[in-house]
C-alpha cells in the first residue's frame, strides 16, 4: 500500500462519510449498526479503490457498496443474540426532556416509513429523492434498466402515499 493510495482513501472517507452513513441508515440498518457498518465499507472502498474505473459517479459507486455490505447485514441478522428494543423510552413518563424534537420525530416518521417498503423500491426512492442522484445515476447504481428505476420509483412514492393516508385515517386526522 504506497502512501499516495491511503490519501485517496482518506479522501473519499473525508468527503464521503457522512453520505455512507445517511445510505446505510436509509437502507433499514439500526442505528446500532451504522457504525460498524460503515467501518465494513470504507474497508471495500481500501480495497477496491484501484479498481475504481470513473464509469460512473463516486457516490454511485460507494452505494453500490452499502447496498451490498447492507444486504450482507441482514443475511447474517439471524446469528445474532441481541434484540434491542426500538424505543428505551417506551413506558416512561412523558417529560419535555424526553419527548423528541420535531426534527427527530420526522426523522423516526421517515424511517419507519421507508422500512415498508421492499429493498428495491426503498433504495431507489432513497437515491433519487433524498440523495438526489439522476434516474440514470441510480438505474447505475441498483443495476437495473432505467425504466425499471423508474417504475420502483413510482411504486415507492404510490406506497408512501397510501401508508401516510392511512395513518391519517387511524388516527383521525382530517
Amino acid at each position: 500500500m504506497t502512501r499516495e493510495r491511503t490519501l485517496e482513501v482518506r479522501t473519499v472517507f473525508d468527503e464521503h462519510a457522512r453520505y455512507v452513513w445517511r445510505a446505510l441508515r436509509h437502507l433499514g440498518i439500526p442505528e446500532a449498526d451504522v457504525e460498524d457498518l460503515c467501518q465494513e465499507v470504507f474497508v471495500v472502498v481500501h480495497r477496491k479503490l484501484a479498481e475504481f474505473e470513473g464509469r460512473s459517479e463516486l457516490r454511485t459507486w460507494l452505494y453500490g457498496i452499502c447496498l451490498r455490505v447492507a444486504a450482507d447485514h441482514r443475511r447474517r441478522a439471524h446469528v445474532r443474540h441481541e434484540r434491542p428494543h426500538p424505543d428505551p423510552t417506551e413506558g416512561v413518563a412523558a417529560s419535555p426532556e424526553l419527548r423528541p424534537d420535531a426534527r427527530t420525530e420526522a426523522r423516526s416518521t421517515l424511517q419507519s416509513l421507508l422500512d415498508e417498503l421492499d429493498d428495491d423500491k426503498r433504495t431507489v426512492l432513497v437515491l433519487y429523492e433524498l440523495e438526489g442522484l439522476t434516474m440514470k445515476e441510480v438505474a447505475a447504481a441498483v443495476g437495473c434498466p432505467l425504466q425499471t428505476a423508474y417504475s420502483r420509483l413510482h411504486a415507492a412514492r404510490d406506497r408512501i402515499t397510501a401508508l401516510i393516508e392511512a395513518r391519517r385515517v387511524s388516527e383521525g386526522a382530517p
